[in-house]
């Protein structure tokens, strides 16, 4: 333990006084002698009126008056008739002195219960392993424990002299806890929180090791460059945002996808702030209405922490994005903001040229269908389902080259093509065009030409036979 002061003697029990008294002023305490406390349940606080002196004084003399007494009274306390309590008046003074032969014991037993708990908490602090130590008012040490003593130690300093914290000033460390570094002997740094407490004898200093957790906020802060690095060269946007809907993480892609500045980012916007300056970049869908985009934007956080959000936007630049969010641990979020324009432009180009495509083939009189080289029906056109009644378009279940076979044979003939034909569709062998001719029920006849085409697949083609008049010969 450091310096502290000496402890006079505790005096003898014989020079202890045996009485205790209170004083009133027109009915409220004015004052009253600390032994008031070790024979009442409590000592009567300054401003007390008569009523709760009363309260107070029950327990121990049940005959306390209801009101201060015109003259002297004398009471016994319950069960104890060696303690008494007299009631004397003066003008507006009432003092109430309580003698007890026992309160000799009773101080005697308190100084010991106070000199041994002084002990226990010299002991306590001695054996924490928290630095503690007191200043004057000009910022000298003038006491400390055992913890602190090892800390100067350890970093070359004398603990009557300069502290090891003493780079830290009293207004700094006033203002509440603060972070502080020690620089040892051994190259070694350690890291503490430091808090001041204000007392009667000045700032009383408590310095909490914190090593650990400044370790893993370094480790956090080299994840979190890592992280930056990995994603700095991919082309989706990444917005990453802690509990607290602060903005932790976010990539290059982000600030070209989205225009924001990036001071902006870089001061760690929240959620809401973030999704306002795209919408006043016009980089988002425009809502309808500002009190509702606010409601819509809440039910986003709670999609994206469920990882049920993906929404497309379609912006008045003409762009096109892809925004998804994802949960993180700890209720973190993340929002992946991608560039999907190109991919809508092919996407529609190949409609565009599929619908074209189907536009010509149901302009031919034959009926056509294509099949892949895995026998699945890709393409019919009109004629093909007027001729054979049917809509693949409205099966449930895909429609293979067996099963346009079997609705083909049972419209027709008995042909001897079919098998051959259900092979070439699905070989894998090299192939060349060939036709066959069919009869229909109704007696129409057709020709089938079957001719391999792009990627492996076939082209079935069925075409009517023309009837040729005969014109009569002439006699």
């Amino acid at each position: 333990m450091g310096r502290v002061a000496s402890r006079p003697p505790a005096p003898s029990a014989v020079s202890i006084p045996t009485s205790a008294s209170i004083l009133l002023q027109d009915g409220v305490v004015i004052d009253s002698t600390e032994d008031t406390a070790l024979l009442l349940p409590s000592a009567p606080h300054p401003g007390s009126g008569w009523g709760e002196l009363r309260e107070l004084v029950l327990p121990v003399f049940p005959g306390f008056p209801r009101v201060p007494p015109e003259s002297g009274v004398s009471l016994e306390a319950a069960g104890n008739s060696d303690m008494t309590m007299r009631i004397a008046t003066d003008g507006g003074f009432v003092r109430c002195v309580i003698r007890a032969p026992q309160l000799a014991e009773r101080r005697s037993r308190m100084r010991l219960s106070d000199q041994l708990a002084g002990d226990r908490n010299r002991a306590a602090l001695d054996s924490t392993p928290q630095p503690i130590w007191q200043t004057d008012h000009d910022n000298q040490v003038i006491w400390y424990n055992s913890a602190f003593a090892q800390l100067c130690r350890e970093s070359g300093t004398d603990p009557h002299g300069e502290s090891p914290f003493a780079d830290i000033g009293q207004a700094e460390a006033a203002a509440g806890t603060v972070r502080a570094r020690v620089a040892l002997t051994d190259g070694r740094a350690r890291w503490f929180a430091l808090t001041t407490r204000q007392t009667d004898a000045g700032p009383m200093h408590f310095a909490t090791a914190i090593d650990t957790l400044v370790e893993a906020e370094r480790a956090q802060r080299t994840f979190v460059q890592t992280l930056t690095k990995t994603f700095a060269h991919l082309p989706i946007g990444l917005a990453v945002f802690d509990r607290d809907h602060r903005l932790v993480l976010f990539n290059p892609a982000l600030v070209d996808l989205t225009r924001l500045p990036v001071d902006f980012l870089s001061a760690r916007p929240n959620l809401l702030s973030f999704f306002d300056h795209m919408r006043e970049n016009r980089m988002m869908p425009e809502p309808k209405s500002y009190s509702g985009w606010r409601e819509q934007l809440a039910q986003v956080i709670c999609a994206a922490r469920d990882d049920r959000y993906c929404e497309t936007w379609n912006l008045p630049s003409g762009l096109t994005y892809k925004i998804t969010g994802r949960p993180h641990p700890d209720r973190a979020v993340a929002f992946l903001l991608e560039d999907i324009s190109a991919e809508i432009s092919l996407t529609r180009r190949f409609r565009s040229e599929l619908e074209l495509t189907q536009s010509v083939i149901d302009c031919f009189d034959e009926a056509v269908a294509v099949f892949s080289q895995l026998g699945v029906l890709t393409f019919c056109n009109s004629a093909y389902r007027e001729m054979w009644k049917c809509d693949p378009d409205s099966a449930f279940a895909e429609v293979t080259i067996m099963d346009a076979t079997q609705d083909w044979q049972r419209a027709c003939l008995p042909s001897p093509i079919w098998d051959d034909l259900r092979d070439f569709v699905l070989t894998m062998r090299e192939r060349s065009a060939w036709t066959a001719p069919l009869t229909m029920f109704d007696g129409r006849g057709l020709t089938c030409a079957i001719e391999p085409v792009a990627a492996g697949a076939t082209m079935v083609r069925f075409a009517r036979e023309r009837r040729v008049a005969v014109q009569p010969a002439l006699a």
